[in-house]
């Protein structure tokens, strides 16, 4: 195993598994020093021979809190959501399945890393939500990739309510594929059953036609929502006042603006 801060990489199963554990605990926030390693681990095992799929999961208690809210702020924001979509897309692209496994809290950026993977396994005590709305700026990763996991009423009452929902109903509304006591033992019985004896070329082949439609689509939504954040959201008096809250640790005054 090799350890990476903030990111362990390892692989198992003769090569064929590639093992991502977020290495931050308790909160695993996804910052610009996760995405970039995120994106190296995923860059450096691209291309290797016989790699069947990726398991990614979490140190501590909880998956991720979410994105780094002081990288969300004007003078770093744009920076912040080039890196993260640019990782979205490297995991959609990437030619091989990759399953998630979450415990604990799962919000914010951390539901929406979990949500360009594949499968998501959820403990029983799991909690997902995008709470952006609540500092008055909103999910635009999770704007582009949760309609298509839940259907757009229900992506909506998620994105605009900012309420997190428990384990059972994320498996009931398909945002995950199942609940577990010991979601990354799930993920490697899934590994085992359904991928281990399986063609990498064919998973390869088959990843890239189940979404090709979809990643055009994603790769335009997020172009289009990442200016949207830029070059409306963020220069709204609310939404530097919610992000400037949170960080002091008080209520926000909302002027509506």
């Amino acid at each position: 195993m090799t350890d990476q801060t903030p990111l362990k990489v390892w692989l198992e199963r003769d090569g064929a598994l590639l093992r991502l554990r977020l290495a931050r605990p308790k909160a695993n926030i996804v910052d610009a020093a996760m995405i970039a390693a995120l994106r190296a681990a995923f860059a450096a095992h691209r291309d290797r021979a016989g790699l069947l799929a990726a398991i990614l999961d979490a140190e501590g208690p909880h998956f991720s809190f979410g994105a780094s809210v002081e990288e969300h702020l004007p003078e770093t924001c744009a920076q912040m959501l080039s890196g993260l979509h640019a990782m979205v897309i490297e995991m959609l692209e990437w030619p091989a399945p990759i399953l998630v496994a979450v415990r604990g809290q799962c919000l914010g950026g951390g539901l929406e890393l979990a949500m360009a993977g594949s499968q998501i396994f959820v403990a029983q005590e799991a909690k997902l939500g995008q709470p952006e709305i609540q500092l008055a700026v909103f999910a635009p990763a999770a704007s582009c990739l949760l309609p298509a996991r839940v259907g757009q009423g229900r992506a909506e009452d998620l994105l605009f309510s900012g309420r997190s929902i428990d384990a059972a109903e994320a498996v009931r509304i398909g945002l995950a594929t199942a609940m577990a006591a010991d979601p990354e033992a799930a993920a490697l019985e899934y590994f085992d059953k359904y991928f281990a004896t399986r063609s990498a070329a064919a998973l390869a082949v088959a990843v890239s036609a189940a979404r090709g439609s979809h990643l055009p689509e994603v790769k335009r939504r997020l172009a289009e929502v990442e200016r949207l954040y830029v070059e409306r959201t963020i220069k709204t008096r609310d939404a530097n006042e919610g992000l400037n809250a949170f960080i002091a640790k008080r209520a926000p005054k909302w002027e509506h603006c």
